[in-house]
């Protein structure tokens, strides 16, 4: 089967001149918050993953209204996961599987995602993924505010190479037993410039030049336990700073540090509010799973029973419960 190229998508569903100055100015703020001079805090919120544009586009208007609200003191990122690694097996992700049926209708997969990215860029709500595939970002680069590489893939060399040649804030998660060294080098790598064989945007192999990225962060995500606690923050930034590393942390409320269990998310936001107000400086955004209603489903036979608004991966908080917690740490923090 052969994929449309990312050009042939650009010329299908291109990019205005506004979009793409709205993201340059969200990349510059999210640069501005890492950095510390915009004392704001970075949020990424929003579904674990993509598995339906309607339900995800009306998420993203809710999220939307309650960013202008928190702007202050929150800059809200929306989740916008197209690809899912995988322990073992399972579904793999919109991009790759847009019917949820095994059908494995790509091309469907990367027009209904560049089409929802270009709504969101519309709505002016920031939009942040991870990166999997090695040709996803070529469809949909600029369109993405921030950007992460999950803790199976930070130890590729590949994922490196690329976050080396983005002009914008890239995150790298501990790995899935909760060790942050693969994530510190792959922060030492991407800094360093380079190349690697990639693909251009007539989809022709090619050999992209990187001038390295030093627009990075650690994300910690837990994993045989959780790794969100004061004491950890504070060991990990100073093994960060002796590495010549920016000491600025990014806390996932979910995965490892909630065991999965989306009620928990409260409990650590809760954490982090507490560090913020008791001096922590390390510590300069978080990341929430959420979605319009509570929990997780498996994905049915049938498709037209699949319950709306409610996570295909993993569980998720509703939206009512979203907005008061959000709401609750912005009225603790200064």
């Amino acid at each position: 089967m052969e994929l449309i190229t990312p050009e042939e998508l650009k010329k299908l569903l291109p990019s205005s001149p506004l979009q793409r100055d709205n993201v340059m100015s969200y990349r510059n703020t999210i640069k501005r918050i890492l950095s510390g001079n915009d004392k704001r805090l970075l949020a990424i919120v929003g579904p674990c993953s993509i598995h339906e544009t309607i339900a995800s586009g009306e998420y993203a208007l809710k999220l939307k209204s309650l960013s202008d609200k928190l702007s202050d003191k929150l800059f809200i990122v929306m989740r916008v996961y197209f690809e899912k690694p995988r322990t073992s097996t399972g579904w793999k992700g919109f991009l790759n599987d847009p019917h949820l049926d095994g059908s494995l209708d790509v091309n469907e997969g990367i027009i209904q995602a560049r089409k929802l990215l270009l709504s969101l860029a519309d709505m002016e709500m920031p939009a942040g993924g991870e990166i999997l595939s090695p040709a996803s970002p070529l469809y949909f680069n600029e369109l993405y505010s921030w950007n992460s590489i999950g803790a199976r893939t930070s130890e590729s060399q590949t994922h490196r190479d690329i976050a080396a040649g983005l002009d914008y804030v890239v995150g790298f998660k501990n790995n899935t037993d909760g060790n942050i060294d693969i994530a510190v080098n792959a922060m030492l790598s991407a800094t360093q410039p380079g190349g690697y064989i990639g693909y251009s945007q007539k989809g022709k192999v090619s050999l992209i030049k990187t001038r390295g990225n030093h627009n990075i962060h650690l994300i910690l995500r837990g994993g045989k336990k959780p790794n969100y606690h004061s004491e950890i923050i504070k060991k990990y930034s100073k093994e960060l700073k002796i590495k010549g590393l920016p000491d600025r942390i990014l806390i996932d409320c979910s995965h490892g540090n909630s065991n999965r269990n989306a009620g928990k998310q409260a409990d650590i936001l809760s954490d982090i509010a507490e560090q913020i107000k008791n001096g922590n400086n390390s510590i300069f955004g978080f990341m929430l799973e959420s979605f319009l209603n509570y929990g997780k489903q498996d994905i049915p036979f049938d498709i037209s029973t699949l319950k709306y608004g409610v996570s295909v991966t993993d569980e998720c908080l509703d939206w009512n419960s979203t907005e008061k917690l959000l709401t609750d740490f912005y009225e603790r923090i200064d």
